[in-house]
């Protein structure tokens, strides 16, 4: 398996294989991989020929220091288990120094507002660090489609835009949330929970199901109320919030239409570990 550390190097080696005809998908990441980063590995080999993968924890989408220092690296077994699913897959592990060249500083986007909604009220600068991130990685790989989870929604959403505003050529794929079998949301995180939470955090999903519930004849005000007190109500889950938004907007719902599309959002502290997930309403 090609592991390339360089910009330059996989840039120049991409566009070889693009002059050839290979379609290039990308799926970027920040490591301590599991399945659901292979399910959207294996969703992009079915339509390109060679699948890149970026991995690195970057330094410019973290709000809190402490999250970066503790933030799981590991390379070797990230490696060996790509290594399993296909030989069509190309591993791009930057340093800090050669993505951000000794100036690690995020770039101020403007998305339009979505930056400003429910991870961008808790997240202060999350969203410049993500742009920024992502855009350099579609510069340095250039690929053809790229592809996101949906447990991020809301950053699924403003690389879209992100693409949309600076004309940047990819298209960009999103793919359904890969749940563990107890339905918590996989995450890089969750090999950090500890056994408690481990047991306890699947009664975040089912929250969420029973809210998708209650929407289809209640108000949203009530749903998020009845949200809130279960939570309340909870021995050791700590809410951060519940928020029920329009899809397009990202904004919170004050009074529901027929015609729009909505999705509940919920963020939550598993101890010191904060979780996210979200659901479709309708």
């Amino acid at each position: 398996m090609l592991v390339f550390t360089n910009k330059n190097k996989i840039g120049t080696h991409v566009t070889v294989l693009k002059e050839e005809g290979t379609k290039i998908g990308f799926v970027p990441t920040m490591g301590a991989l599991h399945q659901g980063h292979m399910s959207l590995i294996k969703e992009g080999l079915l339509n390109n020929g060679v699948m890149v993968v970026s991995i690195f924890v970057n330094p410019t989408q973290f709000d809190n220091a402490d999250d970066l220092k503790k933030y799981p690296r590991t390379l070797e077994e990230d490696v060996a288990l790509l290594k399993t699913v296909s030989p069509n897959i190309i591993v791009y592990a930057p340093s800090v120094d050669d993505i951000y060249e000794g100036n690690t500083v995020a770039q101020h986007f403007s998305f339009d507002g979505l930056e400003f909604e429910m991870e961008g009220r808790f997240r202060k600068g999350h969203f410049d660090g993500v742009g920024t991130i992502v855009k350099r990685l579609f510069e340095i790989v250039a690929p053809n489609n790229a592809y996101f989870g949906e447990k991020d929604f809301q950053q699924l959403t403003i690389i879209k835009k992100l693409v949309s505003k600076y004309h940047l050529g990819v298209n960009i794929v999103g793919c359904k949330i890969h749940r563990e079998a107890n339905g918590l949301a996989m995450s890089s995180r969750n090999v950090r929970l500890k056994p408690d939470y481990k047991i306890a955090a699947p009664f975040i999903y089912k929250t969420l199901q029973e809210a998708q519930i209650k929407f289809g004849t209640k108000s949203a005000t009530i749903v998020t109320q009845w949200v809130e007190l279960q939570f309340a109500n909870h021995d050791i889950l700590e809410l951060e919030y519940f928020i029920i938004a329009d899809v397009d907007t990202l904004k919170t719902v004050k009074r529901k239409h027929k015609t729009n599309t909505y999705r509940a959002f919920i963020a939550v502290y598993a101890g010191d570990i904060r979780l996210i997930d979200n659901i479709a309403l309708n």
